[in-house]
């Protein structure tokens, strides 16, 4: 049957017909919708993990077992997968085993351009590269393919245009493989110094094998064109860039096997152009492999290494006509993300702001409290760095900035990496004071459950991290929960535990706003008779006030009634009550 799907449904369906039975992932956009999708699946356990190495290693251990598994992250994410990751191209698998990965090219929602394709070289695992939903299903299930023709894992990389844009595929049934036997192998398994040193050999030679098998492979294809004063080398989304601008006027080599490249195909493309160009988004990596074969190639000379890609580029750069309207010509007002109206996180920054305090953030929709008006945040860097971070911070200064500094981390984020740099303030007794912002849910990908939420990915109940419990179990005695709704009252326990000469914990709890089951008492009402325009309303970002003919004005269809503007108002003009003025 054909049928839309998302590059990432795609995907999902992919692994459901080609057998596989056990997936573990931490979500991260934009790869988080493989997971949810695959989670619909009944026959397919799937959970969310509390981070990366943890989903991988847990995938790693369902191969081993003898069941097809796969886990799934975005570019970041490979990072703290990374320990794992090396190892295992070591081991190979028993079934097969895909790990995937989405880049961000353009940093739509992440806080670096990181190109996980010099992870599939460095760490020796092969790597596909699907340009679109049809070839995300069916790549998915040559991976699996490959994993067990070559006892190797498959890195399958998507981006966000490809994981987030539609297209059309043709879905199959369900192929279930025999669970292979688990067999004791230390010598392949255990990687001590003596095993690891026989293993490698081994890798290297299987990277060989792979090289051959690409040089004939359908997914690395060669497109002909009306003209040879250029041959296109490229793959992914950028394919798509290159056949929308370009067409077939120029011949194209469409690379789906990333790593490792084919050699005697490039350079017998190559001999077939006037001049070789690679079109690629980040980094030049095919570009790099096209010169370690000895040959002339353009590349990032003409296309950058920030960014991502577009169809407009491609044509300007390669020159080449296209018909009127085929290409976007009009610039698209820029749309910044803001914090949702009665977002829990908003008032906490307020506050945060109001003390003066230098604040480390970390990853997370509260990072958000970095930008204007709030401006309440001083660093992020990635996941658990906050805590960690303001270790080092506080142990670097002195006891007045102690007293100044706070880290602010969701609950998602503190299980995934925060609570072993709250270890680390434990044990080494720093005076740091570390705020978990608990919305009761991972907010910034789309309302994924954590282990704090007492659900798993597919809703049922299971066991509650309780964080309370948690902060007292590693070493902290002081531990306050406030509503952050309550501004008076955050600011009183924030400085008391700033005060305090021992490290603490403020849990800061109050579902997301945008949750279901949270219940709002409706919208707050504005009297332009008492409003004085003062605008201290305005000093929240809520999207929900606005300033018309110098009088707030609140949009009843996005106000939740947090009452945090009621607060700040010293006139009496933003109300719950005054329903009939």
């Amino acid at each position: 049957m054909k049928t839309l799907m998302l590059g990432n449904e795609a995907v999902a369906r992919g692994l459901y017909e080609a057998g596989c039975s056990f997936v573990s992932s931490y979500p991260g956009t934009p790869s988080t919708e493989i997971t949810e999708c695959v989670a619909k699946y009944e026959e397919v356990y799937a959970e969310w993990a509390p981070n990366e190495k943890v989903a991988l290693e847990a995938a790693f251990g369902a191969s081993l077992r003898g069941v097809r598994s796969f886990c799934a992250m975005k570019h970041v994410g490979l990072n703290v997968a990374a320990d794992p990751l090396f190892t295992i191209s070591y081991t190979g698998v028993n079934a097969g085993l895909i790990i995937g990965v989405a880049d961000d090219a353009g940093m739509h929602s992440s806080q670096n351009e990181q190109d996980s394709r010099h992870y599939a070289m460095a760490a020796r695992i092969p790597m596909l590269e699907p340009s679109d939903s049809a070839e995300g299903l069916a790549f998915a299930k040559l991976a699996y393919e490959l994993s067990e023709q070559f006892d190797t894992a498959v890195l399958l990389k998507m981006c966000t245009r490809v994981s987030h844009s539609q297209s059309v595929v043709e879905t199959g049934e369900r192929k279930l493989p025999a669970q292979r036997a688990y067999e004791k192998n230390p010598a392949k398994y255990i990687m001590m110094p003596a095993n690891a040193k026989r293993r490698h050999p081994e890798v290297e030679a299987r990277t060989k094998a792979l090289t051959e098998w690409a040089e004939t492979a359908e997914i690395n294809r060669v497109e002909p064109g009306q003209k040879k004063t250029y041959g296109i080398i490229t793959s992914s989304t950028c394919y798509q860039y290159v056949k929308e601008a370009l067409g077939d006027t120029y011949p194209v080599l469409k690379l789906g096997m990333i790593w490792p490249m084919p050699e005697k195909k490039i350079r017998d493309f190559a001999a077939a152009v006037e001049k070789l160009v690679v079109v690629e988004e980040l980094d030049g990596f095919i570009e790099a492999h096209c010169r370690s074969l000895g040959l002339t190639v353009s590349g990032k000379d003409l296309f950058p290494e920030i960014g991502e890609l577009s169809q407009n580029m491609v044509q300007e750069k390669l020159g080449q006509a296209v018909q009127k309207g085929e290409i976007l010509s009009e610039e698209i007002p820029a749309r910044p993300p803001v914090m949702c109206a009665g977002c829990p996180h908003r008032s906490l920054f307020y506050v945060l702001k109001k003390l003066n305090l230098t604040v480390l953030g970390d990853i997370g929709c509260y990072t958000l409290g970095a930008v204007a008006p709030l401006n309440a945040i001083d660093t992020t860097v990635c996941m658990g760095a906050s805590v960690s971070g303001l270790h080092g911070f506080v142990k670097a200064g002195d006891e007045e900035s102690a007293g100044k500094t706070v880290a602010v981390i969701g609950d998602s984020t503190f299980i995934h990496s925060g609570v072993t740099g709250l270890i680390n303030i434990a044990y080494n007794e720093s005076n740091s004071t570390v705020i978990i912002l608990d919305n009761s849910i991972t907010g910034m990908t789309g309302h994924q459950q954590n282990p704090t939420t007492g659900y798993n990915l597919k809703g049922d109940p299971c066991t509650k991290i309780d964080l309370e419990s948690l902060c007292h179990a590693v070493g902290i005695k002081r531990v306050r929960v406030v509503d952050p709704y309550d501004m008076e009252t955050c600011q009183t326990v924030i400085k008391e535990e700033l005060a305090a000469k021992e490290p603490s914990v403020i849990i800061s709890r109050r579902p997301c706003a945008l949750l279901k089951y949270v219940k709002h008492p409706g919208p707050i009402c504005a009297n332009p008779e008492k409003c004085k325009g003062c605008k201290a309303c305005m000093s929240i970002g809520c999207p929900a006030i606005s300033m018309v003919d110098g009088k707030a004005v609140i949009d009843e269809t996005l106000c939740v009634g947090c009452g945090v503007c009621e607060q700040l108002c010293k006139f009496g003009a933003l109300s719950q009550r005054e329903k009939n003025f």
